[in-house]
Formats: structure tokens, C-alpha cells, sequence
């Protein structure tokens, strides 16, 4: 029987690619419902494609138009938070695609847990900001949680067959995005231009930015800390320029495992959906005679400092990881509307994690409230910053 799978977040980066692979295997899988927060006119231009049973648009202003286009193909309507909330509960769903970005995909991600339905996780920020609630609720309802970030994918794909052997560490692969090797003096002068222009990856425009400063390594490192149930100490992060190598996994007798490939998140979409099966693809092949060597360095982590601040929310815990993911999602947006400067995005993080309350336990209100405090703390400093 073919998978029914619902897209969180279709219009983006990673839902487009994922519809791409669903169209490439027609016998496996189906759309079941799409939603976008904003993009209407791609998500009608979806629907009409793919056919799911229903819709949601973000941005309640759009409902109207929107319905009357779908209306006569049978496609429902739905508009609003409430509205996304709900349908990740239908009974027809198997899988859902969490692909929007930010701190959006927390509340979701928890319905469809709670609904039973296997959950590919392309939304980082959802383990980042709530990673102890949700691996309680994932373990409370039996829910699988498929990586598809390409790091965790690659990590996960080199433990299967492993999971009965403890994990001596894993080792996280970055590009070092389109700055590697710039002095501080360097960094003082990139622009948004600069920084939208990754080596190796196309992505979306707050995920590049976030490879830029080091900070999506550092959330893939909270990830991966509640994924693989690790400890702060048991992850490593290694710059590798040529992005072949997406993650290793050590274990205890010191032998390690790497998964390799071209980069193309793809593969690791199509993984996550497919499993446990591989399913054949038309991707592009890795060649050794392409590359005559690979290469691997250290990150600085002290001149990109999110990721040492990462590694800090990681080691205390509690609410301080969704505090840093809140100021970085304003500091982020703040620097592609170019209100600071590059080197400005660690600076307010980290002061916006050291004025945050620190909650050991957090509950849903706990991570809620400290989201909204965060935010309102970081949009200050930038409103200062520029004055």
C-alpha cells in the first residue's frame, strides 16, 4: 500500500524536494495534505498537482481565494495555527514531513506524536527548542522519529544494524559554509549577499545564514544530543569542506562508520520516507576519480561563536537551548533585512541566553514563555543596536 504523507511546510526547501522525490515514485507514496505559511500561490500550484485531501495556509488573510480555487477539485481548505494542529491527527496520515522552519514546528510535531503518526524530522529547531518533552512523548506514544537533516540521516543510516552497540561518540560534519578561513576583520564586512552564497548547499534563505555563522551546526548538535541520547561529551563537530563525508559514527572498540554521498538532501528525504527500505533513485553518483582528496579542520568555534554557545545550552539544559534557538530566529531575520551586522547575530544570542530565567524542567508553558521572552529580548537589543 502506498504511504499517505503529509507536508508541513510543502513550499520550502526541503518540502519541494520532497514532493520531487514523491513524484518520482508514484507507487509508494501519496500526498495526503500539504500546508505552507504564507506561499499560496505555490501551494495551489501544489494541490493541483498532487491532489492531497485537504490544505492549510498559515496566513488566514488567504483562505478565501485559495479555497475557491481547490473548491472544485475536491481539495479542502484550512486556515490558521488551530488548522495545522488538527489535521496532523488524520487517521489517514502514515507519515508527517515536518519541513517548516523555526520554532513553528514545535506545537504540530506534538499533535501528530500524540496522533501516532511516524514523524521525519526536517524541523531541527523542534528537538533544539523541546528535545526532552519530545523524546518523552515519543517514547510515551511508540512513535518513530526519522532524521532527515543529512547529518542525523547519515548518523542514523550508520546505525542501523548498531543499535545494540553503545555509541563511543559521533562526529558532525560542516562545510564551514561560504566563510571558512575569514579573520574576524573579514567578518566585519560580509554582506547578507555574501552570506546567502553556501559552497555546497541550496537551501532556504534562514537555514544558509544559520550554515554561515555555525549556528545550524550547533542546533544539529542539540539534535542529535536527544536523537541518539547522547551526552555533550559524546559529540563532535569537524569542518569538511567538500561535503561527502555528512557524519561519522565511533563506537566502543574504536572502529568508525561514515556515510558518504554527493550532497543532495534528496537522498536523505527519500530515506527517511522509504524506511527501512532504500528505494532505487536517478541521483547523481559520487566518483572518487572527482576528488582527489577530502579534507577536514578544526571549527573555530571562538570566532563563530554559536556554536560554543550550542554546546553551552547543551550542557545546561533546561530552557536555554530554546532561548538561543527564539534570539537566533530574530538575530538571523534582523541580518538578512540588514538591521546589524554579521558578526552581531552570536554577540545578541549569547546575551539574550545569559538574561534568560533558567528553568531545569521545563513544561509546554515553561518553552512557550521563554520563546516570547527570548524574542522580545532580542528584538530590544537589535532596536538598540541600530540606534
Amino acid at each position: 500500500m502506498k504511504k499517505k504523507i503529509a507536508i508541513l511546510g510543502s513550499t520550502g526547501s526541503i518540502g519541494t524536494q520532497a514532493l520531487d522525490v514523491i513524484k518520482s515514485n508514484p507507487d509508494l507514496f501519496e500526498v495526503e495534505v500539504l500546508t505552507a505559511h504564507s506561499n499560496g500561490k505555490l501551494l495551489v500550484e501544489q494541490a493541483l498537482e498532487f491532489k492531497p485531501n485537504c490544505v492549510v495556509i498559515g496566513d488566514e488573510k488567504q483562505y478565501d481565494s485559495i479555497s475557491k480555487e481547490l473548491w472544485a477539485e475536491g481539495i479542502k481548505t484550512y486556515a490558521g495555527k488551530e488548522a495545522l494542529k488538527e489535521v496532523v491527527q488524520m487517521d489517514s496520515i502514515d507519515t508527517v514531513l515536518t519541513a517548516m522552519v523555526g520554532y513553528s514546528g514545535l506545537e504540530p510535531t506534538i499533535e501528530a506524536i500524540k496522533a501516532k503518526k511516524k514523524i521525519a524530522l526536517a524541523n531541527k529547531e523542534t528537538l533544539v527548542v523541546a528535545g526532552e518533552l519530545i523524546s518523552k512523548l515519543a517514547n510515551q506514544y511508540q512513535v518513530p522519529i526519522l532524521p532527515v537533516d543529512s547529518e542525523h540521516s547519515a548518523i542514523f543510516q550508520c546505525l542501523v544494524g548498531e543499535f545494540h552497540n553503545p555509541i563511543e561518540k559521533i562526529i558532525l560534519t560542516a562545510s564551514g559554509g561560504p566563510f571558512r578561513g575569514f579573520n574576524r576583520a573579514q567578518l566585519e564586512k560580509v554582506s547578507k549577499a555574501d552570506a546567502l552564497k553556501h559552497p555546497n548547499w541550496e537551501m532556504g534563505a534562514k537555514i544558509t545564514i544559520d550554515s554561515a555563522t555555525l549556528m545550524n551546526k550547533g542546533l544539529e548538535v542539540i539534535e542529535a544530543k536527544w536523537l541518539f541520547e547522547l551526552e555533550p561529551h559524546q559529540i563532535e563537530v569537524i569542518v569538511h569542506p567538500q561535503s561527502i563525508i555528512h557524519s561519522l559514527v565511533q563506537f566502543e572498540d574504536g572502529s568508525m562508520k561514515a556515510q558518504m554521498g554527493l550532497p543532495d538532501m534528496k537522498l536523505p528525504i527519500q530515506y527517511a520516507l522509504g524506511y527501512p527500505n532504500r528505494i532505487p533513485s536517478d541521483f547523481e553518483r559520487f566518483d572518487f576519480a572527482n576528488f582527489s582528496s577530502l579534507t577536514f579542520e578544526k571549527a573555530d568555534d571562538k570566532l563563530f561563536k554559536n556554536l560554543a554557545l550550542a554546546f553551552d545550552a547543551l550542557e545546561k539544559g533546561g530552557n536555554i537551548a530554546c532561548a538561543l534557538n527564539a534570539a537566533n530566529e530574530i538575530t538571523n531575520e534582523a541580518f538578512r533585512k540588514e538591521l546589524i551586522p554579521f558578526l552581531a547575530i552570536g554577540e545578541i544570542n549569547e546575551q539574550v541566553m545569559h538574561a534568560t530565567e533558567f528553568v531545569k524542567s521545563p513544561k509546554i508553558e515553561d518553552y512557550i514563555q521563554t520563546n516570547e521572552l527570548a524574542r522580545q529580548k532580542a528584538l530590544e537589543i537589535v532596536k538598540n543596536y541600530q540606534a
